[in-house]
């Protein structure tokens, strides 16, 4: 057999019109290990659309065979909300339009009723616990009553996600490596997935700030260890968010190769069977997100890039020109972009124009920077 196949409605938000997410579940429900993906929450983000539909053909010829041995949940178009939002002819999907900030910000944190729920009833054994932990995450998510569509599209899907032990939350940059988020606690168990998919920069942070998707899910496992010492409290999540490179790459021969990818480290995991090939040589050790140096344009004006993307720089190096082109002095028009962190250069903006403030360049550094501290995570 193949996927089994759902349409969840959200609330129409006018009338004679309704938007649907599709949901392909692979394997028994209930079973594990159970992984749960989702792609293009930041709607406007097209290559993880094109990798879960690669990914989708090899689980439906992995079911077919009998190789499922845990249970997949996909959501190939996480955000019919976003992808809906065009405005003379250009796809706005990074933010909710109708004021609701950021899509992939304030998912729910469960984590205070979480630990004032179970704080007292953790057993002595570990598999106990963890049962006790997603059965709690689960009545918290089903308490609660969403009204409008972006508060329903987020707590469905959070009730899809909350007791995997598997969660990857499939993005990509403006210009962009290969790079991945997790947090601290999953390193260096994530280190299969950082090399499988070749990643060239993997950041570690918690908490980030704004309460993204894939924090919410590995965030409270690790608070609970926190809290509870004396207790023996796993990590049952290991959530990622993976950005596949930047918004126009968006081919057949990358999304296939990143499915494939994706696929093996499902196996390597025992959510399908299978023997994969040896893990690939990782392309970098992860680094903590506070050393990641958000390089903001000074002004405004036209980008000129002095610096490729996989390139070594140092603290102080100019990356980019700012030209103003209407300055009317020529030999003060250009303003340099330094760079506050010695590193590797992973993002860089697509579009070649920017504004006062804008993020221009992203360099992953392996020392925290003094300036990053707070809020990490660019809105």
């Amino acid at each position: 057999m193949s996927a089994t196949l759902t349409r969840i409605s959200l609330p129409s938000p006018a009338p004679g019109t309704q938007r649907t997410i599709l949901v392909r579940r692979y394997g028994e429900s209930g079973a594990r290990p159970k992984a749960y993906l989702q792609a293009s929450m930041h709607a406007d983000e097209l290559p993880g659309m094109l990798v879960a539909h690669h990914l989708a053909r090899l689980l439906d010829e992995a079911a077919s065979d009998g190789r499922m041995v845990g249970e997949i949940v996909l959501v190939p178009v996480a955000n019919p909300i976003g992808l809906s939002q065009r405005i003379n002819g250009g796809l706005l999907g990074r933010h909710e339009l109708d004021g609701g900030g950021n899509f992939n910000r304030n998912w729910p944190n469960v984590i205070e009723p979480l630990a004032n729920r179970v704080g007292r009833e953790l057993a002595s054994r570990a598999e106990e616990n963890v049962r006790r932990i997603r059965a709690t995450m689960q009545e918290i998510l089903a308490e609660q009553q969403p009204v409008t569509e972006l508060a329903t599209l987020r707590l469905t899907l959070a009730r899809l996600a909350c007791d995997a032990d598997i969660v990857l939350d499939l993005h990509c940059d403006s210009d962009a490596l290969m790079h991945l988020y997790m947090i601290p606690e999953l390193w260096p168990a994530g280190a299969d997935l950082s090399a499988e998919i070749g990643s060239r920069a993997t950041m570690l942070s918690a908490p980030s700030g704004g309460d993204p998707f894939d924090e919410a899910w590995s965030g409270p496992w690790a608070a609970l260890q926190a809290r509870f010492p004396d207790k023996p409290v796993p990590m049952g999540c290991f959530s990622a968010t993976i950005e596949f490179r930047g918004q126009s790459d968006v081919e057949d021969h990358l999304a296939a190769h990143d499915a494939g990818a994706l696929f093996r480290f499902l196996q390597r995991r025992g959510v399908v069977a299978g023997e994969p090939p040896p893990l690939p040589e990782p392309q970098c050790d992860a680094t903590p997100f506070a050393g990641v140096d958000m390089i903001k344009s000074p002004g405004a004006g036209i980008l000129a890039y002095k610096r490729r993307l996989g390139e070594r720089v140092k603290a102080g190096e100019v990356i980019a020109e700012l030209v103003d082109p209407m300055a009317e002095d020529l030999t003060r028009a250009r303003t340099p972009i330094v760079t506050r962190a010695d590193g590797l250069l992973f993002t860089r903006r697509r579009t070649r124009f920017a504004r006062a403030g804008e993020g221009v360049a992203k360099v992953a550094g392996p020392v925290p920077l003094e300036h990053r501290t707070g809020k990490l995570l660019d809105d």
